[in-house]
């Protein structure tokens, strides 16, 4: 009886103490906020500033107390928002797919099923994305335009799968090497084929790596700027170079220009928050051998 009358306050003390200790003041906590804020800031007042009037955004003061309006986003439709939106939303849906159906069978066949000479293949991926691309886009203007798809979205499409191809490769290859290679052994014990045990077995495991990668693709075609000013004219511009047109020398389009970057910006802010769990996971698959 004593035992056990003298054991219990005990515990009962040790919680508070351990609660209290967790508690204890960070002040670096505090600094990575501060550091956090600050950067986030500018894209606050970029979303605040879009829904001013041109008199209130174009201020030698900041204006925090305002009339909330929408009549820039307005302004911004009316001017063909919409398709540089959809062109946009075009080319990276179908390039990201395109790269993750020609990707993950390239990095599976580098990590877990390698070939010969592995590292020479990987180095030739990589090697692509060190060639400048203003050293490039006069043959590729050349060729684009001899096979009739200069303004055509289909080109920037071929393009943004190529340029993202190389780095979705190097990404899943790093998480396809996290699987243990018994697991494809066990698999094919049972009877199981190469193609059902990648789908059943090896894609369930690297789905955040995947998520992770499809995310990279995804933020480099939408953000891409280069190809799509030189390649596009009209019909086929994207919302990079639709940006551009709202860049003047004179005139008041301070409102209006944050009001169609953050139509730009809300695609991809979406698709990040969708896939925020599996994108922490994927980031972090690689990171611990």
């Amino acid at each position: 009886m004593s035992t056990t009358t003298t054991t219990a306050p005990a515990a009962e003390t040790t919680a508070p103490a351990a609660a209290a200790k967790r508690r204890k003041f960070d002040p670096w906590g505090i600094v990575a906020w501060l550091v956090g804020l600050g950067f986030f800031f500018p894209v606050f007042w970029m979303v605040l500033t879009a829904f001013k009037q041109e008199v209130d955004a174009y201020t030698t003061t900041p204006k925090f107390v305002f009339a909330p309006t929408l009549d820039e986003f307005r302004a911004v439709f009316d001017q063909g928002i919409a398709t540089g939106l959809l062109n946009s939303l075009f080319a990276t849906t179908v390039s990201t797919i395109l790269v993750l159906l020609l990707g993950i069978p390239a990095a599976f066949a580098l990590s877990l099923r390698p070939v010969r000479k592995t590292q020479d293949a990987l180095f030739f991926f990589m090697s692509t994305k060190m060639l400048p691309v203003v050293a490039v886009i006069i043959p590729l203007y050349v060729i684009v335009s001899n096979i009739g798809l200069l303004d055509n979205i289909w080109a920037l499409i071929i393009l943004y799968t190529a340029m993202n191809l190389p780095v979705a490769v190097w990404m899943m290859r790093s998480f396809f090497l996290e699987v243990p290679g018994e697991l494809l052994e066990a698999a094919s014990l049972d009877g199981a084929s190469t193609w059902r045990s990648a789908r059943e077995v090896i894609l369930p495991l690297v789905s955040p790596g995947i998520a992770a990668t499809a995310l990279i693709c995804v933020i480099f075609a939408w953000n891409e700027f280069f190809f799509a000013v030189s390649l596009t004219a009209v019909q086929a511009q994207t919302m990079p170079v639709f940006l551009v047109g709202f860049i003047a020398g004179e005139g008041l389009y301070w409102a209006k220009l944050c009001a169609a970057a953050t139509l730009a910006a809300l695609p991809v802010v979406l698709a990040g928050w969708v896939a925020q769990n599996k994108l922490v996971r994927g980031l972090s698959f690689g990171a611990i051998k």
